[in-house]
């Protein structure tokens, strides 16, 4: 494993109780950061806990409330100091249908979760970024934001808005030393998959070239980089993780 030297920081990732989200806390606490997890599911987030010890904060929070995010945010910082490290990886895939069929009620949970979800937090972390004069977000996208999965319009919309969002803020930022990133993974076995039909992973598989799903240490190893001070110049940007899937 490479080193990077996160230490003397604090970083808040979103749903950080499992999958993605708890690898990217290990290696981000392994680099030497401050870690406090947020996620919806208390019992999830207690196990992680004891998984990476005591040291780790954790919040209970519905990213999709906007007040509640900006008190588990004020509740970090009180805990852990300055935020300067944000990887927003809370999200959901949603039911598998054909669009005309595809329930209003999920489409509407996607969406919040993983667009307005994603939204809120970026909200409320950056203006603590801003005053400090540094920071470092990465926002969690996906393959299917680039080019689309069937029978999943709800996730794929929902995953391209967080690509123009990431793109839209790295822009606004730009003149300060707040650089803001997003990965497209394609997928990774991870709880996700219990939300999906069996027919939906395999096409998924058959779409990656390297002919495998990812690992959730190879997607931490990017992220690891993208939020230390060596990632000093790239910002906007959308990083593939989809074993060679993506043209683009």
């Amino acid at each position: 494993m490479n080193t990077i030297d996160l230490g003397g920081q604090s970083a808040v990732i979103t749903g950080g109780a499992q999958g993605l989200g708890l690898a990217f806390a290990r290696r981000i606490l392994a680099s030497g950061a401050k870690v406090a997890l947020w996620d919806m599911n208390a019992e999830r987030l207690a196990a992680a806990r004891r998984e990476l010890g005591s040291s780790v904060e954790s919040v209970v929070v519905d990213i999709t409330d906007a007040e509640a995010v900006v008190a588990a945010h004020r509740e970090t910082e009180q805990r852990l100091g300055p935020v300067s490290i944000l990887v927003n990886s809370a999200g959901i895939a949603g039911p598998n249908h054909r669009l005309e069929d595809y329930p209003l009620e999920d489409w509407r949970r996607v969406v919040d979760i993983n667009l307005n979800g994603t939204f809120h937090v970026n909200r409320a972390v950056v203006p603590s970024m801003k005053a400090q004069g540094y920071g470092r977000i990465v926002n969690v996208a996906s393959i299917a934001g680039k080019e689309g999965n069937p029978n999943a319009s709800a996730y794929s919309a929902s995953k391209a808005a967080v690509i123009g969002l990431t793109k839209s803020l790295g822009k606004e930022l730009a003149g300060q030393d707040i650089a803001v990133n997003c990965v497209t993974p394609a997928a990774a076995r991870t709880p996700i998959f219990d939300q999906m039909s069996q027919e939906h992973i395999d096409y998924m598989l058959s779409k990656i070239p390297r002919g495998r799903f990812l690992e959730v240490d190879e997607a931490a190893n990017m992220v690891a980089w993208l939020v230390s001070k060596e990632n000093s110049f790239t910002t906007g940007a959308v990083f593939d993780l989809s074993g060679g899937r993506a043209t683009y």
